[in-house]
């Protein structure tokens, strides 16, 4: 009975120690179960281009900013204002807001029509304007030594190769450097047709500079004449564009127009021709601070050097 008890009790005793021995080794098991396996993170599709959803600037339109007026706007592109409402079907030319988009061309030259689709097989390109071409050497990509030098040098029109004379050839300027710079304004037929005078008497104070003065400045008395400096047609007359004081904005050609700035009083009405000399306004200090007239001559909307237009004195 005691040999009998005693395997009883260790049979008991090696359960109770099977019992505590398995429980740790399923812990493991029922952890590993519990720890989500991560799947592949989801790729998330990239956002969308915020320049997709901005309007473009291109030939023919302009995204108004902040500051915009009608007549700035027109002025930066040798337009009339009017014109330009018209063509955006702007019933009151001083409703606009910052990032309209305008057209600043007309539809029948080279502008482009808002919301209209070029036909899907019209593959033509359109018309660009004529651009002076460079003469700087051509940008080909080779080893440098004498021989290609050489072949830069070359025109294109010039016959199969002929017998390379590297030491001559390489001892003379790229054409770039030997050809005289292309004068800064490119004139039409058109505008070349064109005579001009100064638009009044008096010392230049301010010479044309791209990036601080866009004409030049004439000191002269209140009062004092200003005429127009060319033949034209008055596109404004008003006080419209801040920093301009009264203004006068002839147009003269398709590209060329020339402004008349602090005047202290105009004499001509928008849309009225005037011819060269014809007595346009009285020079004054209109939202400047100093009696003067501030001229400029825009080709396409941009300003160039008055001085290359006008006669020497």
């Amino acid at each position: 009975m005691i040999n009998k008890s005693s395997l009883l009790l260790l049979s008991i005793t090696l359960g109770a120690l099977s019992a505590c021995t398995t429980t740790p080794q399923q812990a493991p098991v029922v952890d590993r179960h519990l720890t989500p396996t991560s799947p592949h993170p989801a790729v998330k599709p990239p956002a969308p281009s915020e320049d997709a959803s901005k309007a473009r600037d291109e030939r023919g339109l302009y995204t108004v900013k902040k500051g915009d007026t009608l007549i700035k706007i027109a002025l930066e592109h040798g337009q009339s204002y009017t014109d330009i409402a018209a063509w955006n079907n702007l019933a009151n030319p001083n409703d606009i807001k910052v990032d309209q988009v305008l057209r600043v061309l007309p539809p029948d030259n080279g502008g482009v029509v808002i919301g209209k689709v070029e036909p899907p097989g019209n593959t033509t390109p359109k018309p660009e304007p004529v651009v002076a071409r460079k003469t700087s050497p051509r940008g080909d990509k080779k080893p440098y030594t004498e021989g290609a030098l050489a072949d830069l040098q070359k025109p294109d029109s010039d016959k199969p190769e002929r017998p390379e004379k590297a030491p001559v050839v390489a001892s003379v300027a790229p054409p770039a450097a030997a050809t005289p710079a292309a004068p800064a304004v490119q004139l039409s037929a058109e505008d070349r047709e064109l005579t001009w005078i100064w638009p009044s008497d008096g010392r230049i104070v301010a010479t044309f500079d791209e990036g601080k003065n866009k004409g030049i400045d004439i000191a002269g008395k209140a009062g004092q004449h200003v005429m127009a400096a060319g033949a034209g047609k008055v596109m404004y007359a008003g006080s419209g564009i801040r920093g301009y004081g009264n203004l006068v904005i002839v147009k003269h050609s398709n590209s060329l127009l020339s402004a008349y700035a602090h005047n202290r009083a105009i004499l001509v009405k928008e849309g009225q021709s005037v011819s060269k000399g014809q007595l346009i306004a009285e020079m004054g200090d209109s939202d400047t601070d100093a009696v003067k007239l501030h001229f400029e001559i825009r080709q396409q909307g941009k300003p160039v050097d008055p001085s290359k237009f006008l006669p020497n004195r």
